[in-house]
Formats: C-alpha cells, sequence, structure tokens
C-alpha cells in the first residue's frame, strides 16, 4: 500500500496565487480579516466580491496514483483534491461536532438505527439531480469494496431507501463514530445511476455534488478545477476556478510568499515561520490538527528483536514525546496517545504506563531480552519535519544504549519499502495518522486485519482488538472514556506502533492577495476544506 494514505499521509504543503477578481473590490482592513469567529483560524471576508482564479501549489501529486474514485482515496492530500468534487451526507464543523451536509438532518429511533433527511434540489455536475438511490448504492459499494475506510463505518446491517427523501442505516450494534466516519472522503455520495450503467468510470472520472469539476490533469504536475454552475449551495464557491500546480520544494514556497506571487502556504519545516516573519502582507499562524507521528517496529520481519515485546516497550519508554515537540516541532505539537491529543475523551499520554518509567527501566528489559547492544535502521520520508523528529528519537533512544541509523528517502521509495511487500523489508519506520474528528476512529488502526496497510509488519493482538470493539460501542460519555483509557493502555505496552506527538500545520498566506477560511483546527487533514469560502482580492 501507498504512504499509509488512509490514516496517514505525507505533508500536503500547498500555496495559492490569486488572479483579479471579477466586479469592483472593496478594501477591507487587516484587522477585519484577521478577526476570526471562534473555532476559526481565519474567516473570508463575505464583503469581498465573487469571481476570480485561485492558484494552488502542492508537494505531491498523490490524488491520481490510486484513480479518482473517493472510496479508494487513502491519503489525506487525496482527501484534499477530491473534495473539491466530491461531498458527504455530513461533515465537521470547527469544533468536531458532526454537522448536515448532502443530509439536511438525522433521527437516531435507537442506537442502532440513522434515518438520513436528504437535501432537495442537490445535483451532479451533469446536472441530475441526487437520489436516496445514489445516496444507498454509495454505501452498499464502499461496503463492498477493500476500501480501508469500509472499516471505519462499522458494523453496518442494511441500507435502505424510503422515497427519494430519506436513507435508512441500521447497524448490527452500536457504534459511536459512525456519523463521524460518514464526514470523510471516501464515504462521498457517488453518481451510481452513471456507474451501475457504466456511462461514468469512478476511476477517470470525477462526477460529483461538490463545488468545483475537474477540467483536467497531468499526474504530478497539475490539476485544473473550474466552478460547479450546478451546485446547490446558493453563492459558493466565490472563486470562479482553482488552478493546482505540484510544488515540492518548500524554499520555493516561502520565496513565492515573499515576492507575492502566492498567495497561501501550510509548511512543513518549523523554522518557516521565523523566516517569513519580517515578510510584508504574509500572515502565519498554527492550525492545529489530530493528526500525529508514529512509530512503527516491524514484529514480522525475520530474525528482528523487535519482534520482542520487552525490547518494543524498552524503546516507548526511552521516547521522551515533550522533547521531540519541543525541538523537532518548535513546541507546537502535543505528546499524545492513540486518541489524538485534544479531542474530546481522548486518553492522558501522561497517564500511560510508559511514562511512568524510566530510562533505567527501560535498560533492564533490553538486559532480559538480550538486546543490550540493539541497533536498527529508522526510515523516513525526507518532508519537514520527519527528518528532525527522527533525530530527536536518535537521541533519545541513544540514552538507551540504542544505536539508530536513520535512512532517508523520497516519499516514493519510502512508501515501497514499507508497505511494499508483506512481511515488510524494514526494521523501523516514521509516519503520520490523520486523526479524525472522533476519538475511536484511529484507535482501529491498530488492529491490521481491519486496517490492512500494516498486515506487512504489525502481528494482531487478540486482547488490544477486543478492547477496541468494546470501547466503540459505548456511548460518548465516561464509560466510553474509560474503554479508551483501557485501549491506550494495552497499544501502549504492546508498542508495535507507537504514537509520539501530534502534527500540526504551519499556514501563512498574504492578506494582500486572498481572504481564506480556516478552521483553528481540523480533523481530516483537508486544508482545503473550506475552499469554496475563499475570496480573491484585487491584485495590486
Amino acid at each position: 500500500m501507498r504512504n499509509l494514505r488512509l490514516a496517514c499521509g505525507v505533508a500536503a504543503a500547498l500555496l495559492a496565487s490569486a488572479c483579479a477578481a471579477t466586479g469592483t473590490t472593496t478594501s477591507p482592513t487587516a484587522a477585519a480579516q484577521q478577526s476570526a469567529a471562534p473555532g476559526y483560524l481565519a474567516l473570508a471576508d463575505q464583503s469581498l466580491p465573487s469571481g476570480g482564479t485561485l492558484n494552488l501549489q502542492v508537494h505531491i501529486d498523490s490524488g491520481a496514483a490510486t484513480g479518482y474514485d473517493p472510496q479508494l482515496a487513502d491519503v489525506a492530500t487525496t482527501w484534499q483534491l477530491l473534495s473539491l468534487s466530491y461531498e458527504t451526507l455530513v461533515t465537521v464543523g470547527p469544533d468536531f461536532s458532526v454537522q448536515p451536509l448532502l443530509a439536511e438532518k438525522w433521527d437516531t429511533p435507537s442506537p442502532t438505527e440513522y434515518v438520513f433527511h436528504l437535501r432537495k434540489g442537490v445535483r451532479f455536475a451533469n446536472g441530475r439531480e441526487m437520489t436516496a438511490d445514489d445516496v444507498v448504492g454509495s454505501l452498499k459499494r464502499l461496503l463492498a469494496s477493500k476500501s480501508v475506510w469500509r472499516g471505519q463505518l462499522g458494523p453496518v446491517k442494511s441500507v435502505t431507501a424510503d422515497g427519494d427523501g430519506e436513507v435508512k442505516v441500521t447497524l448490527s450494534e452500536p457504534y459511536t463514530p459512525f456519523l463521524t466516519a460518514l464526514a470523510n472522503v471516501p464515504a462521498a455520495v457517488l453518481p451510481m445511476k452513471e456507474i451501475d450503467d457504466k456511462s461514468v468510470d469512478p476511476a477517470t472520472t470525477l462526477l460529483g455534488t461538490g463545488p468545483y469539476v475537474v477540467e483536467n490533469h497531468r499526474q504530478d504536475v497539475s490539476w485544473a478545477f473550474k466552478r460547479n454552475d450546478q451546485y446547490w449551495n446558493k453563492g459558493k464557491p466565490a472563486a470562479d476556478a482553482l488552478n493546482i500546480t505540484i510544488a515540492p520544494e518548500e524554499a520555493a514556497r516561502i520565496a513565492a510568499l515573499q515576492n507575492g506571487s502566492a498567495a497561501l502556504a501550510t509548511l512543513g519545516n518549523v523554522d518557516s515561520a521565523t523566516m517569513l516573519a519580517g515578510a510584508g502582507n504574509v500572515q502565519v499562524g498554527t492550525q492545529a490538527t489530530t493528526d500525529f507521528y508514529y512509530l512503527m517496529l516491524n514484529s514480522l520481519k525475520p530474525g528482528s528483536k523487535l519482534a520482542d515485546p520487552k525490547v518494543r516497550q524498552a524503546i516507548a519508554i526511552a521516547l521522551d514525546n515533550q522533547q521531540i515537540a519541543d525541538v523537532a516541532l518548535g513546541g507546537q505539537g502535543k505528546p499524545t496517545a492513540i486518541t489524538p491529543a485534544g479531542l474530546p475523551g481522548a486518553c492522558d499520554p501522561a497517564a500511560l504506563p510508559s511514562a511512568a518509567k524510566s530510562v533505567d527501566d527501560a535498560k533492564a528489559l533490553l538486559a532480559e531480552a538480550g538486546a543490550q547492544d540493539l541497533s536498527f535502521t529508522l526510515t523516513i520520508f525526507s518532508t519537514e519535519p520527519a527528518p528532525a523528529v527522527a533525530q530527536v528519537i536518535q537521541q533519545n533512544l541513544q540514552q538507551a544504549g540504542i544505536t539508530v541509523k536513520i535512512e532517508q528517502m523520497d516519499e516514493a521509495s519510502w512508501s515501497g519499502k514499507v508497505y511494499g511487500k508483506a512481511p515488510a523489508d524494514f526494521d523501523a519506520a516514521l509516519s503520520w495518522f490523520a486523526g479524525y474528528a472522533d476519538p475511536g476512529m484511529v484507535t482501529k488502526w491498530w488492529n491490521p486485519e481491519t486496517a490492512g496497510f500494516n498486515v506487512g509488519f504489525m502481528k494482531p493482538d487478540k486482547e488490544l482488538n477486543t478492547l477496541i470493539d468494546a470501547a466503540g460501542k459505548e456511548p460518548a460519555g465516561p464509560s466510553r472514556d474509560q474503554a479508551l483509557t483501557a485501549v491506550c493502555a494495552k497499544a501502549d505496552a504492546d508498542a508495535q506502533m507507537i504514537p509520539l506527538v501530534t502534527r500540526p500545520a504551519t499556514v501563512a498566506f498574504r492578506t494582500d492577495a486572498l481572504s481564506p477560511s480556516l478552521y483553528a483546527t481540523e480533523g481530516y487533514g483537508n486544508v482545503l476544506r473550506l475552499v469554496a469560502d475563499a475570496r480573491v482580492k484585487k491584485t495590486q
């Protein structure tokens, strides 16, 4: 599997430049631009006229490597791109609450029943009205697919339509993250009539209900989107077109912000904000996310001492996650358990069993395992700040007598080595998860039989899997928090995948060129979530 694209991905550094909007512009003050509503890092100035073109740049063209089919999308950058054309029944708000999208509302007659009342007047970009059959067919197709997202939907028993206005989903048992799982791109509503009659192939054609329609795409070069004239949400999108160019070098993005040829960028290097400190008309902020870095220890590689749980536990104990956050992430990240820090109900990483132990305890475990002179190679991708995170890991483990050699690769080579075969041919690897908007969701990836991406390096743990499933049945509240605490503790002891620190996004934009909307905290790694609201300012 490629770069753990469901749950992890590579940093999506994007930048944008803007053409002049059509019509007469107004000149909002800098204070108005910087003033955002609670839950927002920035809020687009609606007094600016609509129109114009946004020229965006991303660092990797991950959206077409597995085709356009959103149900097979397993990379955060793919979610960003496909979310421009596809929409889901529900979405998440700035506070992680589930909010209406293609469903105007929903009822829950019982803990296992969900009745969605579909929004009227929604059309696909070809002009055909969305029906309940499209919704039912899309969910059934996802449930029958090999998509990694199928596991996030939980124990779905049936999906049925009641006319064209309602869709009922029945679960075989309660599953608290169900609604949140429907809020991500792989659960988008597809044009099932056209898919069934084979007039549309979702692997090669984007046909959704979203604000933009793709005009052309060149792998590793560019994407071009235009306004969807059939879009149901009147007044959106604000910009007429998006041109997305693949731009891998962060130094070039910084220079473009400085000279005004780019209007927005998310940056991976924590030093980038300092480099932009003197740039005029550039606003820099930190968008918190539920994403987090984690360390994979290959327990399936023949002859590896990492197969011994005592060795893995020693590594988890020796890691100083606060130091990783402070040094590698410039103090912007936070230590986390497998439930992303910052989400309601998430575990306290300071309460994990490994957090109460010392480097001497790690050395003792290594001695018990006969691994006092342990050495291994840590395989990482080159996107910042991964190299900085790896260096702190190397220094931490050295204190316990463990020698770590860092192997830095381009992302394609890294992905091939980590996910290319089973058993995987690496000792340890660094990656990151998109943490989602419910604390129970990402825990499912600790079961390789559900996740799929980690079957090449991770043994299933029956006790852990049982705890994960039990937590999923608990309604939000103290009992669920307690169940998740048990999951976190067991995963900490298993230590095949070790959560490290959250992965915030540094976002910079030109206040004289662009007025964007950005959540203060993003749950699905989608910086483009609110791009339909972005207003182009008149170029100077």
